[in-house]
């Protein structure tokens, strides 16, 4: 048993119909391994798998500086699960992005219909994700397993935005508060409600990054961030994935770290204390720091 880790320097996911279509060809660029020491989470009771994994990711231009990953999973079913929560990971920072890219027509005083629908909001997602990786989505789509998580995904987003249009086309009013990050917390909400028993996503930060309260970290997450993430030694880009056992039930844990793109910094820049368009104080963030986390979790319930 090992843990893995890999340096990617170009797209991942590529298929190949000639090969397994997600894994032959995610490892041809520059690689490494190493090996990551576990420690137990203060006052919870676990059992931990013997082998966790993080890995270096290639960057890609989203609306924060975002990552994605290669692994070698120690299962079909870690593999396939892995695979969901970089796809569910892109494909949600691609909507997001799309939804930063049109707050000049949200917050619009146009009395009319903007356009901005859930079929609009997904046409371009699924472009710019297309665009990004350099993979047809209906490629992924031909995978059932991915299928069943990403059209659940899509659906969530389509019914978020198709629900929020008086508020997107609301006449005589400037700011709308549909902004990016209130946009992934409703999306994630509706996908837990649709597959939550199965698979969650949340996006959480440092605690003292947190505007809304549903965003806090859990003490698994805190852990991850405080002692990995936020740490002077910790690679830029490297994520980290565990599974646990808790009550009888296995849970694969995949984080996923986000740094401050200058997009970002127009709320959550300087000066620290002024306040953004939102009404918030700005945290005073620089470029290129730890802002947010990516928090996906798949859930096996064992039998008695």
């Amino acid at each position: 048993q090992r843990s893995v880790d890999y340096v990617v320097t170009a797209s991942i996911l590529v298929p190949d119909k000639t090969t397994d279509r997600w894994h032959k060809q995610l490892c041809r660029n520059q690689t490494m391994m190493a090996r990551d020491k576990r420690s137990n989470m203060p006052g919870t009771t676990i059992s931990r798998n013997p082998v966790s994994r993080s890995r270096v990711v290639a960057l890609l231009p989203l609306f924060i500086l975002v990552v994605s990953i290669v692994m070698m999973p120690t299962s079909a079913k870690s593999m396939e699960q892995e695979k969901v929560a970089l796809i569910l990971a892109d494909y949600l920072r691609s909507a997001r992005t799309v939804i930063s890219q049109n707050q000049d027509l949200i917050n619009s005083l146009t009395p009319h219909d903007k356009g901005l629908t859930g079929t609009y909001v997904i046409d371009m997602a699924s472009q710019l994700f297309e665009e990004r990786l350099g993979i047809d989505i209906d490629d992924i789509k031909s995978d059932t397993y991915v299928n069943r998580y990403l059209s659940a995904q899509i659906l969530a987003i389509r019914e978020v935005v198709n629900e929020h249009q008086s508020t997107i086309n609301k006449p005589d009013v400037g700011f709308k508060g549909f902004v990016p990050a209130v946009f992934a917390r409703l999306v994630n909400e509706r996908f837990t409600l649709k597959v939550g028993n199965e698979v969650q996503i949340k996006v959480t930060a440092p605690r003292s990054l947190v505007r809304n309260r549903k965003a806090l970290p859990d003490e698994f997450e805190s852990m991850v961030i405080q002692q990995y993430f936020m740490s002077a030694t910790w690679p830029t880009g490297k994520i980290h994935s565990e599974e646990l056992s808790i009550d009888g039930t296995h849970i694969y844990r995949v984080m996923v770290p986000e740094y401050y793109k200058s997009g970002c910094l127009n709320c959550h820049g300087d000066p620290a204390g002024t306040l953004d368009i939102t009404g918030y104080p700005k945290e005073g963030a620089k470029l290129g720091q730890l802002g947010g986390v990516i928090s996906i979790q798949f859930f096996s319930h064992q039998s008695p």
